[in-house]
C-alpha cells in the first residue's frame, strides 16, 4: 500500500490549521505539523482522483508544496518519531503523549495514544479544545459516542472524566487500529467498543447520552440527522473541527434537527459548539 505525502511550507501554526481544515474535505488520512511545514498523507489511489483540485487549492492559498511518494511503514515510523506530547490546560489539565514519553505529573490526566496516521493527536487546536470541553461539561456515569474517533483520544478523555462506556467509530481501518492501540495503552479498553464503518452502518438504532464529533463542517452537517437519531431528549452533542465563520451553518443545521445551541467556545479561530437535544 502506497501513500502520498504533501509537504507544505507554512508560516505559522494558524496557517497550518487553516490548510488542515481546507484539506479535510478530501480523503487525507493524517496531518502532521512540523516547524515551518504541514505534512498531509493520503493513499496514492485517492490522490490520483483529487490531485488536480488539491493542488489548485494550495496554489490559490499561495503556498509552496512538494508531492512525495512514501511507503506506509516508513511513514508510520516518521510520524511516531516526530510526535511530541501535548499539554492541554483548563479546569482539568491533560497530557496527551506516546508510550515513550514520560507520564503526566500527579493531578494531570494522563492520556496515552498510538500516534499513527489518524487525526487526533492533540496537536490540532480542536482536539485540545474538545478535550477541555469534555472535562468541563461533565460526563460522569454516561454512555457516549465518539464519531470520527481517529486515535480515540476524545473517547479516552471522556472515560477518564468519568464516562461509563464509549463507542468509538471511524470509517478508516487505520484509525480503528490506532484507536484500539490507544485505549489499551491508556488502560480503558474494556470500556470502549471500537467499530469501523459509517454512523448509519454501525450505530443505527442505538442512543447515547452524549456524542463527540471533531470532523469538518460539511461532514458534520451531513451527519446531523444521524446525531439527532442517536440522542434522546436532553442528550448533548459536542462538535468541533470548523472555523468561526462556519458556526452559523452548524447552528442552523443543528436547530433544524431539533437541537438547541447551549454553548459556543473559541480558541485561535477554531470553535466548539455544544448542543442539547430538545
Amino acid at each position: 500500500m502506497k501513500y502520498v505525502e504533501l509537504n507544505i511550507a507554512v508560516a505559522d501554526s494558524m496557517q497550518a490549521e487553516i490548510l488542515t481544515a481546507l484539506l479535510s474535505d478530501y480523503p487525507f488520512e493524517a496531518f502532521a505539523e512540523e516547524e515551518g511545514a504541514l505534512k498531509a498523507y493520503i493513499l496514492d489511489s485517492d490522490y490520483a482522483e483529487c490531485s488536480q483540485e488539491v493542488e489548485q487549492l494550495l496554489l490559490s492559498q499561495d503556498v509552496e508544496f512538494e508531492v512525495i511518494e512514501v511507503v506506509q511503514q516508513n511513514w508510520n515510523a516518521e510520524w511516531e518519531s516526530g510526535f511530541e506530547p501535548v499539554e492541554v490546560t483548563g479546569e482539568r489539565p491533560i497530557r496527551i503523549r506516546a508510550p515513550h514519553h514520560s507520564p503526566a505529573e500527579e493531578g494531570v490526566m494522563d492520556v496515552v495514544i498510538a500516534p499513527r496516521m489518524s487525526f487526533g493527536t492533540g496537536h490540532h487546536a480542536t482536539t485540545a479544545l474538545m478535550s477541555q470541553t469534555i472535562a468541563s461539561e461533565g460526563v460522569e456515569g454516561l454512555r457516549g459516542l465518539d464519531m470520527g474517533c481517529g486515535t480515540g483520544v476524545l473517547a479516552i478523555v471522556a472515560l477518564k472524566c468519568g464516562a461509563e462506556h464509549m463507542v468509538a467509530v471511524d470509517i478508516d481501518d487505520w484509525a480503528c487500529d490506532s484507536c484500539r492501540d490507544s485505549i489499551a495503552l491508556s488502560g480503558v479498553a474494556e470500556r470502549v467498543d471500537v467499530r469501523c464503518g459509517s454512523i448509519e452502518q454501525v450505530v443505527a438504532g442505538e442512543q447515547f447520552d452524549f456524542v463527540l464529533a471533531n470532523i469538518n463542517r460539511n461532514i458534520l452537517i451531513s451527519m446531523m440527522p444521524s446525531f439527532a437519531a442517536a440522542l434522546p431528549s436532553g442528550g448533548r452533542l459536542l462538535m468541533s473541527g470548523f472555523l468561526r465563520e462556519d458556526v452559523v451553518y452548524i447552528e442552523a443545521s443543528a436547530v433544524e434537527q431539533g437541537f438547541k445551541v447551549v454553548n459556543i467556545i473559541e480558541r485561535e479561530g477554531w470553535m466548539v459548539v455544544v448542543c442539547k437535544k430538545m
